[in-house]
């Protein structure tokens, strides 16, 4: 079974596999149509996205483009499914290529990033409505198609996504006040900020925070939407919180997320 921690992306992969062909989907998850995603650690990567490959049928892999890329079946959908690697110029550049040689189709991407809203915690999901770059002047890129200083989710996936995760007891934190006191799971419509620096302690958190305004943040996920944006191509981003911003790459590297310990890092969060 795909774990917890990235169950969202395979159930909502099955709910939108009703009306497609073959999607692409990217997270250092991979899945639908092709997917590449961030657990801030590309290394961890590999291991999820043979779990994903485990619930494909008839599944073929190929060497292209600097990717391992995964074909395979799921319920009555293609996937085709890859690793990018950290940084947005990995994730546009695999997104670029499995928009043009598999399909242009829906595009999603998944993954985990470190929390910025206080309201959330470890373990909680946010769908990227809004994706902003955090150390890019975006005035110069919106000068290129598609003219844009920021970019979305398109907003019928983002509510799939949301249906999905409401089915399955997590909590819509913008609609209940008291959801953060109660410690459900939970998830957020918010805001992604994307950069190419890991983000950690207080003055990099605090600075990210002051400009973008964001719930979360991560490498990706505003790469992946500017391009599925200038291809014309609909999108979702979904991110899973893994940390606080509040660990340095080393230390964070050394933790396994599995269930298990996902559980006890969000009990000693909050005891």
């Amino acid at each position: 079974m795909i774990p917890e921690l990235y169950w969202p992306n395979g159930l909502v992969l099955t709910r939108l596999s009703q009306n497609a062909g073959t999607i692409p989907w990217i997270s250092n998850l991979h899945g639908f149509g092709g997917w590449h995603g961030n657990h801030r650690d590309h290394r961890r990567t590999r291991k999820e996205v043979a779990q994903i490959k485990e619930e494909l049928s008839g599944t073929h892999e190929s060497q292209e483009a600097g990717l391992t890329v995964v074909n395979g079946g799921l319920s009555g959908l293609t996937v085709v499914a890859t690793t990018a690697g950290m940084g947005t110029v990995n994730a546009a550049a695999a997104t670029q290529h499995l928009i043009s040689k598999y399909a242009r189709r829906p595009f999603v991407f998944s993954g985990i990033a470190g929390g910025l809203n206080p309201k959330l915690h470890i373990n909680d999901v946010v769908i990227g409505k809004c994706l902003r770059y955090l150390d890019t002047d975006t005035a110069l890129i919106a000068e290129s198609a598609p003219g844009l200083e920021e970019f979305v989710s398109t907003p019928a996936l983002a509510d799939v996504a949301a249906a999905v995760l409401a089915e399955h007891g997590f909590v819509d934190a913008s609609a209940d006040e008291t959801s953060a006191e109660k410690d459900p799971k939970q998830f957020l419509c918010g805001t992604i900020a994307t950069g190419d620096r890991f983000v950690t302690g207080d003055a990099m958190r605090n600075a990210a925070i002051e400009a973008t305004h964001a719930d979360c943040v991560e490498m990706e996920g505003a790469a992946i939407a500017h391009i599925a944006a200038k291809n014309g191509v609909d999108c979702l981003v979904l991110r899973a919180i893994s940390d606080n911003c509040d660990e340095a790459y080393d230390a964070f590297c050394e933790r396994e997320f599995d269930l298990g310990r996902v559980r006890s890092h969000r009990e000693r969060h909050h005891a």
